[in-house]
């Protein structure tokens, strides 16, 4: 089946009138591109449309809808942080590969977080001992049990310990404060020079937010209860270590050790034939490619094994790397151990997870959805 669908076809499939189908396409639910460069005629995209066949063929009971929008689904809630449209990444409204280029995450922490020019103290800590992922854990954590609830609390305030929680996370991170941007703390921590600091910088701007991911509704959940900022990000980095979302890069680093023995092809078919899935590669919502992994690889020079790996892996399954591939890569790159992908991820993320419970407070508003009983009857 072509990507792409003409007017007719996708009238024909949807059962849609002309002005139906144009309402569809200006509340975003289909994605639209020119035909041949023919402004006049547009084809639209056939997931979109085969989503909203779906959707038509279940009907519009309640219980369906609210289920459907659980997974890659229709929108459940109304944000004003960040949105993925046309293919790319957009914070309030501004290009997240454009901000890469020179933003650092504290810019976009103020953008995010909507606080203007306000300007953050570095707060230190003492950081716990152990491992990174123990030390960001325990740190947050520790927050947590007895920092103060965000009810009844001044937005300056709010941002004051938005600030302070990124400040712990990031030093748990490093193992130490450091002075400097956040970038520059964590590449004199892994001893990076100019050139990695500036790589870290890029990575930590791409990933600040991604909308309503599953570590981002972890801490819209939370923050409706009205938790602290702290219980919120430990909420974010619980969901985040899981190996379908901030673990996937560890699942990219098997695939290449996998491929190093045994050849990229043979590595990759094997996976295929076994209806295995392939790390790194394809993402749900960028179709055409994610602009996140085309940015970030734009920056440093692909180490061999893994371009090769880029090249083959797209030939045989047409799906374009993702951001967890360009981190796994970027790491390889800087000579970065295995679990820096995950590190700079969670502090880059972060900076979102905040942003969201903060507006989440705003509503006032319990997150609080029901059910679908499917169990033995009751009594």
């Amino acid at each position: 089946m072509s990507d792409w669908l003409t007017a007719s076809e996708a009238m024909a499939r949807l059962k849609l009138k002309p002005q139906t189908l144009y309402a569809y396409v200006s509340r975003g639910l289909i994605e639209t591109r020119q035909e041949g460069g023919d402004s006049r005629r547009k084809l639209y995209r056939a997931q979109d449309v085969a989503r909203l066949e779906q959707r038509k063929m279940r009907g519009r009971r309640r219980a369906a809808i609210a289920e459907d929008a659980i997974a890659w689904g229709e929108p459940v809630l109304t944000s004003s942080i960040t949105t993925i449209a046309g293919g790319r990444l957009w914070y309030r409204g501004q290009d997240a590969g454009l901000l890469a280029e020179t933003a650092r995450l504290e810019d976009v922490a103020r953008l995010l977080w909507d606080c203007g020019a306000q300007r953050f103290p570095t707060l230190t800590r003492p950081v716990p001992a152990g491992a990174p992922l123990t030390r960001m854990f325990t740190a947050t954590a520790s927050r947590a049990a007895s920092d103060t609830a965000m009810a009844g609390r001044t937005k300056k305030a709010l941002y004051l310990e938005a600030a302070a929680v990124l400040d712990t996370l990031v030093d748990a991170i490093a193992g130490g404060p450091g002075e400097g941007p956040i970038h520059v703390r964590l590449a004199a921590a892994w001893g990076q020079g100019d050139e990695g600091a500036d790589l870290i910088r890029r990575a930590l701007v791409l990933l600040a937010d991604h909308e309503l991911n599953a570590s981002t509704f972890a801490v819209r959940v939370t923050a409706s209860t009205g938790a602290s900022l702290a219980a919120c990000v430990t909420a974010g980095l619980s969901a985040l270590s899981g190996p379908l979302h901030g673990g996937m890069a560890r699942r990219v680093v098997g695939l290449m050790r996998e491929a190093q023995a045994g050849g990229v092809a043979a590595t990759v078919s094997e996976r295929l034939a076994a209806g295995a899935s392939v790390p790194g590669f394809g993402h749900p919502l960028y179709p055409d490619g994610d602009p996140r992994a085309g940015s970030l690889l734009a920056g440093f020079e692909v180490p061999g094994a893994y371009a090769e790996a880029r090249t083959v892996i797209t030939r045989l399954t047409g799906a374009e790397p993702n951001i967890d591939f360009a981190l796994t890569a970027l790491a390889a790159h800087l000579g970065l151990g295995e679990d820096a992908p995950f590190q700079i991820f969670a502090a880059a993320r972060a900076t979102g997870w905040l942003a969201h419970a903060l507006e989440q407070n705003e509503t006032g508003r319990l997150i609080r959805p029901r059910a679908r009983y499917s169990g033995p009857a009751p009594g």
